[in-house]
């Protein structure tokens, strides 16, 4: 008997693979991951940008498809971003093809003749996002058993984007509800670049009953002989002072290639994209809030073009393919290594390349920033991907959700849908009985129905609102004649500034000539400058404690392991002359007085230190907001005071979660249908980090200014 994986999979995809592909044999990672998904197991596949995951996914599942049986739709494929699934649409249908089978998209740009269609004659594999997937449930068009019952696999693309934030627990729970459809176990395969815990996402992903389910993470095998001191890759670390410094380096460097800038910021890649475009370089711009027909054209313009810069925020981050890319440039510094890892892995795909990254920093704080990224990267260090805590919010949309499928559930039945998935599970009766007491849901001889609050506040369009677990504060649409252009925030148009009103949009400005307040519109026409951007961010900022702590550990005379131009180390040495002395100890933490008071350097992030400062608020300042760096403490606060508050915690006392500006609420959707306290709760945890608070209390600390 072979013991060769190649020997499982379908003749036919065996052939194609061969005499279509050209391919001579399967990377590690893509023969490692046959076994496992032909037996039907859980997986998550592992590989940097570019390094097969897709085909390590398809060829088992089709293989399984043909030798199992599978009868119509039986593969889906779900992506964070359309764009994604357009990307990937033509490959997937290629490979369901060599067996007679079609793979098509279902997305909110898909038309309606098309859904019908796939509603009669369902193709063997679907593409589409979990928000899509949830339309298909609540839609009273679908005959769900029909299209859906079927099902037999997922595959999760990104997988570690659906994780980290809500949309994750929106997918769990969708998928559980879709396996309460089919009636059988849903083979869940998760498609990741690396992660810091790949064995915790896979139990993620496994959902309710992760012990009940055969799981195994798959990854590339590792190259022998000794480990290298740092990751391979090209990377180069420089200071700039200002944007329009970076676009004059841009300009100059590298010139024939194409390059691909990530900016973490709408606002930085329009003024960067206008500075290039004022010295002839040849850009495109890719951002959420450039509108869809902008932004494929960029894409398509950049993919095929050679001397050229594309500049982006994170929405070129996650796989969509731009060509072949010479260099990739970092405008300061992303928050996270796992984004540095994909960003950086979109280079060296062409045989004979390296993968490269210029990191240009804008100011002191982001070279510092950049430079204790670049330690943690050195050290082969990624962020363990963990889901936000306590999701009451999305508890309160499923309900909703399950309640518009069904049309009616019963009052006792209801957490079945999700198989004991917690927090989906009976300790959400609470929020449960203040749906009903707040008219959200009715209730009537033992069943749920959807109340008149729900109508009112998510009944337009069919509920659409419901299928989405995120928001986005509102923007107005910008038209030049009837060409959208994409969406600016209201601040620009209503802020007072003197002369034209002009603002910055696909690295152009524009003059804004009519404004329809009702419909949310600015019309414009082209001007030669002086456009203004600006997008509100809607979320809290902050560091991670592993960064932060990298970053003192910089200041303290760590250089990261890569090159760094003359500039970056005068810039650095500067820093480390006036900052270190009056912020940083080889000991532990450090408190000193600066002009706006006492400060406390925990060098802990913002979480930990926002969890520092509720909970000794005895002798921290009431009116601060912390910084990633420091906690500002009272300014009567004496060495007596500080140590009794400090030693109060660290024997026996609690640790407290943040304060939350009531505001903060607001950007957490459907909120609304919380009790007031229980959303308070839920921002409030997603603002702590009890690990980092308690690992600061055990430091030792230096006062250098408080009296006894």
């Amino acid at each position: 008997m072979s013991t060769d994986p190649l020997d499982r999979l379908d003749p036919v995809v065996l052939h194609h693979i061969v005499n279509t592909l050209g391919w001579p044999d399967l990377r590690p990672m893509q023969r490692a991951a046959i076994d496992p998904l032909m037996d039907g197991d859980d997986a998550v596949l592992l590989a940097p940008t570019a390094g097969g995951k897709t085909e390590a996914a398809c060829f088992p599942l089709l293989s399984a498809m043909r030798k199992q049986g599978w009868n119509g739709l039986s593969v889906l494929y779900l992506c964070p971003l359309k764009a994604l699934l357009n990307n990937l649409v033509a490959r997937v249908d290629t490979y369901a093809g060599w067996l007679g089978g079609r793979a098509q998209l279902w997305h909110g740009d898909t038309r309606q003749s098309q859904r019908r269609r796939m509603r009669t004659d369902p193709p063997q594999i679907l593409l589409t996002t979990p928000e899509s997937l949830e339309s298909m449930l609540l839609g009273t068009t679908t005959d769900h058993e029909q299209l859906l019952g079927g099902v037999r696999a997922v595959v999760v693309d990104e997988v570690h984007a659906f994780a980290g934030d809500d949309r994750g627990w929106h997918l769990l729970a969708v998928l559980e509800r879709l396996e309460r459809l089919t009636g059988h176990r849903i083979q869940r395969v998760g498609l990741s670049a690396t992660v810091g815990n790949p064995e915790e996402l896979l139990t993620w992903l496994q959902g309710a009953t992760p012990e009940k389910r055969r799981g195994r993470v798959v990854a590339p095998e590792a190259v022998p002989g000794p480990a290298p001191s740092r990751p391979a890759g090209e990377v180069e670390l420089d200071y700039v002072g200002s944007i329009a410094n970076a676009a004059k380096m841009i300009a100059a460097l590298h010139r024939g290639e194409k390059r691909l800038v990530f900016c973490d910021s709408r606002r930085q890649v329009e003024e960067l994209g206008a500075a290039l475009r004022a010295r002839d370089v040849t850009v495109f711009l890719s951002h959420a809030s450039l509108s869809v027909d902008e932004r494929t054209r960029s894409e398509q313009a950049f993919a095929e073009a050679r001397d050229c810069v594309i500049v982006s925020t994170s929405t070129l981050e996650l796989g969509i393919d731009v060509g072949d890319l010479d260099r990739v440039i970092q405008i300061d510094s992303p928050a996270t290594v796992a984004s540095f890892l994909q960003r950086v892995g979109r280079t060296g795909r062409r045989r004979g390349s390296t993968r490269n990254c210029l990191f240009l920093a804008t100011d002191r704080d982001a070279l510092l920033q950049a430079a204790g990224l670049l330690v943690l990267w050195g050290k082969g260090w990624v962020e363990p991907v963990s889901a936000p805590s306590e999701p009451r919010h999305l508890v309160a949309q499923q309900l909703l959700a399950l309640v518009l499928q069904k049309h009616r559930i019963g009052d006792r039945l209801w957490p079945e849908e999700w198989n004991g998935l917690a927090p989906f599970d009976r300790s959400a009766a609470p929020i449960l009985r203040n749906m009903v007491e707040e008219g959200y849901l009715d209730t009537d001889s033992g069943m749920l129905f959807i109340g008149p609050e729900a109508e009112r506040r998510f009944g337009k369009r069919h509920f659409l609102e419901l299928t989405a677990s995120f928001t986005a504060p509102p923007q107005f649409t910008v038209l030049s004649g009837r060409q959208e252009i994409g969406q600016t925030d209201t601040s620009v148009l209503t802020e007072e500034r003197e002369g034209p009103r002009l603002l910055l949009l696909g690295g152009r400005s524009w003059r804004v000539t009519y404004i329809d307040w009702s419909r949310r519109r600015a019309f414009v026409e082209p001007a030669d400058g002086g456009g203004v951007a600006k997008w509100s961010s809607g979320a809290v900022s902050g560091l991670s404690f592993a960064l932060t702590r990298a970053m003192r550990d910089v200041m303290l005379g760590t250089d990261p392991p890569v090159p760094l131009t003359g500039r970056a180390t005068a810039a650095l040495a500067e820093l480390r002359s006036e900052q270190a002395p009056v912020s940083v100890h080889p000991g532990g933490t450090l408190i000193t007085r600066e002009g706006d008071g006492i400060r406390w350097w925990t060098w802990a992030g913002y979480r930990a230190n926002a969890t520092l400062t509720a909970t000794m608020s005895s002798v921290t300042d009431p009116v601060q907001r912390p910084t990633d760096l420091s906690v500002r403490l009272r300014e009567d606060v004496t060495a007596d005071a500080w140590a009794r508050a400090r030693e109060s915690v660290r024997s026996d006392g609690p640790l407290v979660l943040p304060d939350v500006d009531p505001r903060a609420v607001r950007g957490l959707k459907f909120a609304a249908v919380l009790p007031e306290r229980l959303a308070m709760a839920t921002v409030a945890a997603r603002l702590a980090d009890f690990d980092g608070a308690r690992e600061v209390l055990d430091e030792p600390v230096r006062l250098q200014i408080l009296q006894p």
